[in-house]
């Protein structure tokens, strides 16, 4: 089944002594194979690969010509909500009052990112947006919230009664609990 002109076909002879990647080689060996009058079943037996990565391969190149067959590139942020532009200039207006050394409260910042992407997200999204431009913690924590004031002064005042150096009221060592053993 021929579907090309014979300058295509030279173009097709040619790009398979360019260097470029072997998923893209085989790809130009597929149409080239089409044009000697294969079918597709027998193309796909020849290259060792399903009838559908054939078929896939015959309707890029016609679709889109030789540049169509590139593989498509792996890697990068394919689900991101917003550029990293964008995330910068959304974290510039909380940088002001950073630099001015007030804490940020992840819930504005949420608040703000959420409005900017149209739609709620979580606050793991949030603290990966900050760890991607290189902020730190965010807001220290000054106090357990089930904290219980009147334990912590009970502590404090039966530490100070001690004193630094006195034993009084301390467990003895086993210097003083060995004193006085003869062996």
């Amino acid at each position: 089944m021929v579907k090309c002109s014979k300058a295509e076909v030279r173009r097709l002879k040619t790009a398979l002594r360019w260097k470029i990647p072997a998923a893209q080689r085989q790809r130009i060996q597929m149409v080239l194979l089409r044009e000697s009058g294969m079918t597709q079943p027998a193309i796909a037996a020849a290259m060792g690969v399903s009838l559908s990565t054939v078929n896939r391969a015959h309707m890029a190149y016609d679709q889109g010509g030789i540049a169509a067959l590139k593989p498509k590139p792996n890697g990068g942020r394919k689900h991101e909500n917003m550029t990293l532009a964008e995330e910068k200039a959304l974290l510039a207006h909380f940088a002001k009052a950073a630099g001015a050394g007030e804490m940020l409260n992840i819930h504005d910042l949420k608040a703000a990112y959420e409005k900017g992407i149209g739609h709620a997200t979580s606050d793991s999204t949030v603290y990966n947006l900050l760890h991607r431009h290189g902020w730190r913690k965010l807001m220290p924590r000054p106090f357990h919230p089930k904290r219980d004031l009147a334990a912590q002064n009970a502590f404090k005042k039966r530490l100070s009664c001690r004193g630094e150096g006195s034993a009084a009221g301390r467990r003895p060592t086993r210097a003083t609990l060995a004193h006085h053993v003869h062996r």
